[in-house]
C-alpha cells in the first residue's frame, strides 16, 4: 500500500536501538523523513544519528520513568513540534515459562515498558498532537495480542492490553486524527528468537520487513482510525 501523500514528515518512535524500531528508523530515514527517536542503548543510538536526509534526534531514554518521558518530549515539541507520526514500539518479552514460575518483579517489568511507557509517551506527545488537531498514533500489539501461547502469558497480558487502551484512545481524538493496534506480524528478532530459538529463522529479518512495514505505516490515516491493524504479509 503506497502512503497517502509524499509529504516528509516529522516521525517519533521508541526502542530505535534494534529489532523493528531500528529497521524503521532507518527506513523513514532513508525516505527523507525527519526521525526523533530513543531507546537504552547508546552506541546504536551514535550510529543512527548520522543516518542521511534531515536532521535526526536520538535520546538515551527509557520509557518507565514519566518524569524522564516528560522532559524528552517537551524537547522535542519545542525543537519539531508535533509529530506526524508516533510510534510506541519499545517493548520486551519474558523469558519462556509458566506463568506461576515468573517473579513478579519480571513480571512488572513487562507491564512498566509493555504499557506504562506506552501510556506515558502518549500522555506527554499526544495532547500536543489533538491541539494540532492532526497525527496517528500507532501503538505496537503483537499476534500475542489477539491470540495467546503457553510459556509467554505477561507479554500476552501487555499486548491484548495494548489493543484495549488504543482502541479507547481513538474513542476519545478528534476528527482527523488517528490511533491503531497494529500487529507486526513474525519477524526474526532477538525477542522472537527468544522464544522460538532456532526456528526463528524461518521468518523474515527486520530490514526485509520493514520495506513491507514502512509504505503501509505511511498509508495510515484518519479513516483507519480504531481499527486493529497487520502489516500485510504477516
Amino acid at each position: 500500500m503506497a502512503p497517502v501523500a509524499d509529504s516528509k514528515r516529522t516521525i517519533v518512535i521508541t526502542g530505535v536501538s534494534r529489532g523493528l524500531g531500528k529497521a524503521l528508523a532507518t527506513g523513514f530515514a532513508e525516505q527523507g523523513h525527519t526521525v526523533i527517536g530513543c531507546a537504552r542503548g547508546a552506541a546504536e543510538l551514535e550510529r543512527l544519528s548520522k543516518a542521511p536526509g534531515p536532521k535526526h534526534s536520538f535520546s538515551v531514554l527509557d520509557v518507565t520513568s514519566d518524569e524522564h518521558v516528560q522532559a524528552w518530549a517537551k524537547q522535542v515539541l519545542a525543537d519539531f513540534g508535533p509529530p506526524d507520526l508516533l510510534i510506541n514500539n519499545a517493548a520486551i518479552i519474558n523469558h519462556n515459562e509458566k506463568l506461576w514460575n515468573i517473579s513478579a518483579a519480571e513480571f512488572d517489568l513487562l507491564m512498566a515498558v509493555n504499557v506504562n511507557g506506552t501510556a506515558n509517551v502518549i500522555r506527554h506527545f499526544v495532547p500536543a498532537m489533538v491541539a494540532a488537531r492532526k497525527g496517528v498514533i500507532v501503538n505496537f500489539s503483537s499476534g500475542w495480542g489477539r491470540s495467546v501461547s503457553a510459556e509467554v502469558a505477561p507479554y500476552c497480558a501487555t499486548k491484548w492490553a495494548i489493543e484495549g487502551l488504543t482502541q479507547a484512545l481513538a474513542a476519545e481524538l478528534p476528527d482527523g486524527m488517528c490511533a491503531v493496534p497494529l500487529n507486526p506480524g513474525i519477524i526474526n528478532t532477538e525477542m522472537l528468537q527468544s522464544c522460538f530459538a532456532s526456528g526463528a529463522e524461518m521468518y523474515p529479518k527486520p530490514a526485509e520487513w520493514a520495506r513491507e512495514a514502512v509504505p503501509f505505516i505511511l498509508s495510515l490515516n484518519a479513516r483507519h482510525n480504531g481499527q486493529p491493524v497487520t502489516v500485510p504479509g504477516a
